[in-house]
């Protein structure tokens, strides 16, 4: 063990730092605040997070959790088992943690990705006492090497008070030449980012650290969790086609080439799958400028589509999981992760000029999105950093199934319960019935879009009598009906399905 630690641990100043996993959790006391390294389940310490849990179950106390994304099993759902969690910040994806969020025995800040650095760095968050980072090495220099995520760990290492290395002795060594670690200065201070070509390093391969800083090692060998993507099914493909047309129309005008613009992808199987549908398409050498990389874009490089491909975590499935090593030996000039800062920041998506689709839990017909509430109260995940590209992307696209629960469900509403982005930010919605381009129109005439070309046909007669009513009874700029806007979602809650009695029983 010693000799392979070496080469893990490759300098001195580190190498008396090793401790036992039961003593580093030790040292965490109620109240505290830890930033914790993962992002879509990977780059998360494992072996920490649950030896914390196991205290959790003897000892009463709780603590602040800042992460970088949703974490797996290890880590947000043993630590909200065990009850330990008081404030968990900016996004989760892990239904233990969920249920405690929405019964209100856990605090939840669902935060835009780009914005917890900054928040820790103005220090209008609670401060960090412990940064806990996954790490693949500590080089010569003393720096750490991350895993299959960066997220915040820049931050959290240079804002805590203390930090603790967890190196896991499995993950990959190809790991170390991947990252592109750049921290940017306080503002007011800061120069701009310069990052004006997706391939360009602009910062160090690790995360600089102060050897005094570090208070513990401790030593893992658990891989990664994988994601539950699914495969791609019929109307996925069809969505995918319907994206696919709506760039071909684009070219058709002149406003993008075969090689598009960097294209940047939300998390799950829909996301996925719309990648996917890319491989027998026409386009070429597409650029990926994203915060996830997920199994859709590894399988485009082997294609030939994608030429590169920069985030700031992966988010694979069993089969890359169990190649990653092989894989990053064969992706490393095509891959780079950044912190997130820096992949999510506006400055950069804007320069750049990303093309941007991410997946709602309900789209309405002016174009407003929910990305994360049930009902306008419980929420699901978060908000993630749709929000940073939306706002800021070239094209901001939403792609979604037009219905959920066989039907029950209609995925657009009059209304939607709760509004993430707003349709100021939303450009084109795409589901298995079509596209509805949304610039250039104003909320009266996006409606007509939206139910002819996005609607599925079930619900689509329903809409556009909500929608005739309102113009008829209330109008205005943007016609609602406030006492019937949420009856769909009422409806549902008493009958179990979005549709009107009479549509029911044509169906």
């Amino acid at each position: 063990m010693a000799a392979d630690l070496s080469k893990l641990i490759r300098n001195k100043a580190f190498s008396d730092k090793v401790v036992s996993v039961e003593e580093a959790a030790s040292w965490i006391k109620d109240g505290m605040t830890i930033g914790m390294s993962g992002f879509t389940l990977f780059g998360e310490p494992k072996e920490f997070p649950m030896a914390l849990s196991e205290r959790g179950k003897k000892e009463n106390f709780k603590v602040n959790l800042y992460t970088g994304a949703s974490l797996g099993p290890t880590a947000d759902q043993s630590m909200a088992e065990a009850d330990i969690i008081n404030m968990r910040i900016p996004y989760q994806g892990n239904a233990v943690m969920r249920k405690k969020i929405n019964n209100g025995e856990m605090y939840y800040i669902d935060q835009h990705l780009s914005h917890t650095a900054e928040e820790v760095r103005k220090g209008t968050l609670e401060p960090i006492d412990y940064a806990v980072i996954e790490a693949a090495a500590i080089t010569e220099d003393g720096m750490i090497i991350p895993t299959g995520s960066v997220g915040n760990s820049p931050i959290f290492v240079q804002e805590a008070e203390h930090v603790i290395i967890e190196l896991n002795t499995a993950a990959p060594k190809e790991y170390e030449g991947i990252h592109d670690i750049y921290i940017p200065a306080e503002a007011g201070e800061r120069d701009p980012i310069p990052l004006d070509i997706i391939d360009k390093r602009i910062g160090d391969i690790g995360i600089k650290v102060d050897p005094a800083k570090v208070r513990g090692i401790v030593i893992s060998e658990q891989l990664d969790i994988p994601s539950p993507l699914t495969e791609p099914n019929e109307v996925t493909q069809t969505i995918a086609d319907n994206l696919l047309d709506f760039f071909r129309d684009e070219i058709k005008e002149g406003r993008l080439t075969k090689e598009l613009a960097p294209l940047q992808s939300g998390v799950g199987s829909v996301a996925n799958a719309v990648l996917n549908g890319m491989r027998e398409s026409e386009f070429r050498d597409i650029e990926v400028y994203s915060e996830v990389l997920q199994d859709g874009v590894f399988d485009l490089i082997d294609a030939g589509v994608v030429k590169f491909a920069a985030g700031t975590a992966f988010s694979l499935s069993k089969k890359r999981v169990d190649s990653l090593a092989e894989d990053l030996a064969k992706y490393k000039d095509r891959i780079v992760f950044r912190p997130q800062e820096i992949s999510n920041n506006p400055e950069n998506i804007r320069r750049l000029g990303v093309i941007s689709f991410n997946t709602p839990i309900e789209v309405d017909i002016y174009g407003n999105i929910n990305s994360t509430h049930i009902g306008g109260t419980k929420v699901m995940n978060g908000i993630g950093g749709s929000g940073d590209f939306a706002r800021n992307a070239r094209i901001t696209i939403f792609v979604t199934p037009s219905i959920a629960k066989n039907g029950d469900i209609s995925a657009i509403v009059p209304f939607v319960t709760h509004v993430d982005h707003t349709e100021h930010d939303v450009d084109v919605i795409v589901t298995e019935h079509g596209y509805a381009d949304l610039r250039g129109k104003a909320p009266t005439q996006k409606a007509v879009e939206i139910i002819e070309n996005c609607a599925h046909p079930m619900y689509r007669e329903q809409l556009k009598g909500y929608f005739e009513e309102a113009k008829e009874k209330v109008g205005g700029q943007t016609p609602h009906m406030l006492d019937k806007a949420f009856s769909w979602h009422t409806r549902f809650a008493e009958t179990g399905t979005m549709l009107e009695k009479d549509a029911a029983k044509k169906e």
